[in-house]
């Protein structure tokens, strides 16, 4: 558990002060009874639950303390850089360009826009000010690389969960009038369409479900996390991974993931993968159960045979108290015995995931 989602709950119930879009909005009767037959959802309990059913309810009960919460708003000295991270304002001519080849733009955290197969998908936009029904908490390192205006046409948009920094307002908000297909775990269209977006443009799908649109494959894959956005909907709406395939590639997104036997059972079904967004960064022992370790992120590269992991959920918030660039240098050093190819680009920098990367370790600066 990232510590801070218990705090943002409550930091919700000042939007109810000027407003409750943020929270989103809870699925209807209606929604749930196309979904109440997922394996994933406890209907006695009515809310989706992870293999292990109590391993988050077990974990907040241990977490949510008056010296954890303490613990998390002391002085941690490096959180945040003390200057903006080097960044590169990014060619789209040249990242729009018709190729067979993948091709990335990096945004920080878990914000990534992909060409794949000349269609532009854009997975987990948050590019607000603060990933926060607030906007004085959990504020962005820099402002975005590109603002929403600057943006290639976008063919699809791929959601792992409901946490705010994954699932943004005023980002989706954005794109409602627009000529887009929105790609979610279960329940998590409800929100969209309390923020405008049509029932039409939402395609939910449960674990292992997928949806096909102009040769790319969409398939939601398990995760061990969780989801809410107040302090009432905890679990309401499913978490997902999520693997893209088309004749040309074959990629993983891990979305928010604890260390589970999932990571093997996909790599099994969908492997090897050509590379693999896994996420590396704001985690914390106490809450290993859905945020992963830096060896156990390692592990999880393993178990999904992929060719290279790119690291995200880094570089753009603080969500825990490691050092802002802990995690890549953790990553590295167990790299050094375990084969790894990393791609860790800049914030901004075009990536052709399709041959080599050079790593410019611009976070030791």
């Amino acid at each position: 558990m990232k510590l801070t989602i218990i705090i943002l709950s409550f930091l919700g119930l000042g939007t109810i002060m000027v407003g409750c879009s943020a929270l989103g909005t809870s699925p209807s009767k209606e929604r749930i009874d196309k979904y109440k037959s997922s394996k994933n959802y406890n209907l006695k309990e009515e809310k989706f639950e992870n293999r292990l059913p109590n391993i988050v309810d077990e974990m907040m009960d241990r977490n949510f303390t008056f010296g954890s919460i303490f613990n998390f708003f002391k002085s941690h000295p490096n959180r945040k850089p003390e200057k903006l991270l080097p960044e590169i304002k990014p060619d789209l001519a040249s990242f729009l360009e018709p190729s067979k080849e993948l091709k990335s733009i990096w945004f920080g955290h878990s914000t990534i826009l992909l060409n794949m197969d000349s269609k532009i998908i854009l997975v987990d936009p948050v590019f607000s000010k603060a990933a926060s029904p607030v906007s004085f908490a959990v504020q962005r390192f820099q402002p975005p690389v590109l603002k929403l205006e600057e943006l290639p046409k976008v063919d699809y948009i791929l959601i792992s969960h409901d946490h705010y920094d994954h699932l943004d307002m005023e980002s989706i908000k954005f794109f409602k009038e627009k000529d887009i297909k929105f790609i979610t775990p279960l329940g998590v269209g409800a929100h969209l369409e309390g923020w405008g977006i049509s029932k039409e443009k939402i395609i939910e799908r449960d674990w292992w479900q997928g949806a096909e649109f102009e040769g790319i494959k969409f398939i939601a894959t398990p995760s061990q996390h969780f989801s809410g956005r107040g302090l009432m909907d905890r679990c309401k709406t499913l978490w997902a991974s999520w693997v893209l395939q088309s004749e040309n590639h074959n990629i993983y997104f891990s979305g928010d993931s604890g260390y589970d036997t999932h990571f093997k059972d996909i790599g099994d079904k969908y492997g090897p993968f050509d590379v693999a967004f896994i996420e590396n960064g704001q985690y914390n022992e106490k809450w290993e159960e859905v945020h992963l370790l830096p060896k156990q992120s390692i592990q999880a590269y393993k178990d999904l045979r992929a060719k290279k992991y790119f690291p995200i959920h880094w570089g753009m918030f603080v969500l825990s108290m490691h050092t802002w660039n802990e995690p890549m240098q953790e990553i590295f050093k167990l790299s050094e015995n375990n084969e790894v190819n990393l791609v860790v680009p800049k914030i901004g920098q075009i990536v052709n995931l399709s041959n080599d990367f050079t790593n410019e370790f611009w976070w030791r600066d």
